[in-house]
Parts: C-alpha cells; structure tokens; sequence
C-alpha cells in the first residue's frame, strides 16, 4: 500500500485514533494562539452547500462556566475547564446539525492535537439550549448545538476505550 503523504497521514490517523474524552481539568489556560487555532479547524469543517451555519462562542469567565454547569446536568465538569466553547448554528439551515457537529468534531481533534483536552456536551434538542444561547446574548436565528469543555488534562495515564472492531460494524455491498 502506499500512502500519498506519508508523515501527514501517520499524524493524522494518530491525533484521530488517540483522541478521548477529558472531563477533569488542570487550573490552567490554553493559550490564545492555540485557542484560536482550534477554533480555525472548526471552522473548516465541510458543511451542505458550503454554508457554514456556525457561530463559536467561548467562555472563560468562571461564573458563567458555572452557569453552564448548573444548567446542563451532564456537563458538571465545565465550570472546571479552562474555555467553554459553545457552538451554535444557524437554526433554519436544514442541515444545521450536521455541520455544527463536524466543526465540533474538528474542534475536538485540533484540541487534542496541540495537546488539550476536550469533551463534546449535548446541546441541540437539550432543555437548557435556549437558556444557555440566552446567557451568551447569541440573536435568536441561531441554535446551540453542542459545547466543548476544554483545558489541560488533569488526569493520570491514559487509557483509550475498547472500540467495537471493524469486522462488528462494517459490511461489503449489503448488511449481513
């Protein structure tokens, strides 16, 4: 097999195969530069049409990352990280959940790349959705779809969770 690219290729499978969930965070900053790159990968995400229905949003002030929080009961967490990144996308575009979720993907993967952490928070359809697009004063044509809970990793050795294998879940030509 040869690989067009091999030095990119080998980096890229490797950010995409080791990246994983962070939920508890060192009280340390991400650096802008590494803040804004992040948020540069996002915005590169394929999207229908080439619309690019999203708005990004982040969140370092600690008493609305608490907010947050108190909010979204399954991202507790968040008032712990460094930035909260709240994603948004333009609520008429049919596919809005689509992109957005491609740019929060991106998102996830650039973090890890430069070395943070990062973990993906349910927005869209959630009860605290309009809430939270409220408290970031987002115009009401927009809808949050996900948040990022970033920072540096607080934890002790990694270990990545087992993944269905590749026989389990892919099928040639039909399902069987």
């Amino acid at each position: 097999m040869s690989i067009r690219n091999p030095g990119i290729a080998n980096f890229g499978v490797t950010v995409i195969q080791s990246r994983h969930t962070v939920r508890k965070f060192k009280d340390e900053e991400i650096p802008t530069e590494f803040l804004r790159k992040s948020l540069e990968c996002a915005s590169k995400a394929p999207s229908a049409r080439n619309v690019q229905p999203w708005i990004f949003v982040t969140v370092k002030n600690k008493a609305t990352l608490s907010k947050i929080a108190e909010l979204a009961p399954n991202g507790k967490f968040i008032e712990g990280a460094a930035v909260g990144i709240l994603i948004f996308g333009e609520a008429a575009h049919e596919f809005v959940v689509e992109d957005c979720s491609a740019a929060t993907e991106n998102l996830l993967l650039a973090l890890h790349a430069y070395g943070y952490g990062g973990c993906w928070i349910a927005g869209d359809k959630k009860p605290y959705a309009e809430e939270i697009r409220k408290l970031a004063a987002v115009p009401d044509k927009y809808k949050l779809i996900s948040i990022v809970a970033a920072g540096v990793p607080d934890v002790g050795g990694i270990t990545l969770k087992e993944k269905k294998s590749l026989d389990e879940i892919t099928f040639e030509e039909k399902f069987a």
